[in-house]
């Protein structure tokens, strides 16, 4: 691979390492506490697991969900009132909540697929639709989840917020199972890279050098080390990070191994062809939204878990937040290309301008600004990369 085909390759991962270095050097090293570094994951969950949805959205063909960050606040706003006028069992409010959050995605996917309305007409008509309703179900006030110990509110809070704590291993001041947790990843990356390596091999596949591919590994594994040994002397593993990783590795794991994932990616490369093939196209808009949908009332939950509280702006821009993750991160605008890892690497460099500038104490509208601009610039190279290789229309 020469520097040229490198540079291209991890653009994103590359602007990653840069923007951090800046804001690790402009806030005299703040940005690294492991305070700091902890929260980061913390309060851009919501952005990973919907951007997860939303890349699954744009692969058919570069359609958005605009409606997300409307669904955040409904969901949230039913599991609030289900926790709090009604008291019922947090195990039950998740599920209804995910079953609700299912159905309208069901919704927006039957309108979409088989009916054949534009995504963005029909998301937006449901971004008002569900901010309307969660705003009614909140009778436009801010409803606040009891934290006393005990009671229904802080048993659903400790399901997401809380942290993860091994008597014997962990002590006050480092908690070691983060740490610990941190060499498992990285020696189980290691082995499944190896297992791949010999299972292609066997097949004769073309594979990258060792050399690059175990680099490449290693310099993962040296991340993860780093900064599970920060967050081990913070308050150790966050429950939401369990919660994020798991719809991460689910969907990278969809995208990238099974047939129905590249179904995905079909549709959006050419949906004549496709249909021709014998994939049902409608089926696969139709689980696009609803996959997206149920992310965002996980979201939603999330999100109440983290703030303690619900309103009717709850969730204001989250699909923005999302959209420009999965673009950020190499999704392509016309659709059939994006990965979960490229989403992911989006969705972090987001979320390090944002905990950057923050601490610098820079006023919020100079964080949209920021991020439009680099949104802006993302999609411009991914227009003019087509347009290069002959796939822009």
């Amino acid at each position: 691979m020469n520097a040229k085909t490198f540079i291209k390759k991890y653009t994103m991962v590359i602007a990653l390492v840069v923007v951090f270095i800046f804001f690790s050097l402009w806030t005299e090293g703040r940005l690294l506490y492991p305070q700091n570094l902890s929260n980061l994951l913390i309060q851009n969950a919501y952005v990973l697991v919907l951007a997860c949805g939303m890349l699954m959205c744009i692969l058919t063909g570069g359609n958005i969900d605009l409606s997300v960050g409307s669904t955040v606040c409904l969901i949230g706003a039913i599991a609030a009132q289900m926790l709090t006028k009604h008291n019922m069992n947090p195990i039950i409010v998740i599920c209804l909540c995910l079953i609700f959050a299912c159905l309208i995605g069901m919704w927006q996917g039957f309108w979409i697929g088989y009916i054949h309305i534009p995504p963005f007409i029909c998301t937006l008509a449901g971004m008002f639709l569900f901010r309307g309703f969660g705003r009614a179900i909140l009778d436009s006030k801010t409803i606040a989840i009891p934290q006393s110990d005990g009671t229904v509110g802080k048993k659903f809070l400790d399901i997401f917020a809380s942290y993860i704590e091994v008597p014997g291993i962990d002590t006050k001041d480092v908690k070691w199972s983060a740490f610990i947790l941190g060499i498992i990843i990285a020696a189980a990356l290691v082995v499944i890279t190896f297992l791949n390596r010999i299972k292609k091999a066997k097949k004769g596949y073309k594979q990258v050098s060792a050399v690059s591919q175990f680099a490449k590994i290693i310099v993962i594994d040296v991340l993860v080390l780093a900064y599970t040994w920060k967050i081990a002397h913070y308050k150790g593993i966050p429950v939401m990070a369990i919660w994020v990783l798991a719809i991460v590795f689910i969907y990278a794991f969809i995208t990238s191994k099974t047939a129905f994932g590249r179904y995905f990616y079909a549709v959006g490369g050419n949906e004549k062809a496709t249909k021709l093939s014998g994939i049902d196209t409608k089926k696969v808009y139709f689980l696009a939204y609803t996959s997206m949908s149920l992310l965002a009332g996980l979201s939603g939950l999330l999100v109440a878990a983290r703030v303690g509280s619900v309103n009717g702006d709850t969730g204001n821009s989250f699909e923005m937040d999302a959209i420009g993750s999965c673009f950020i991160g190499g999704a392509s605008a016309y659709g059939g290309s994006g990965t979960v890892g490229g989403v992911v690497v989006g969705a972090i460099l987001l979320g390090v301008i944002n905990q950057g500038m923050s601490i610098k104490g820079l006023d919020n509208n100079w964080q949209y600004v920021v991020k439009g601009a680099v949104l802006l610039i993302a999609v411009i190279f991914d227009v003019v990369s087509n347009k290069k290789t002959g796939k822009a229309g």
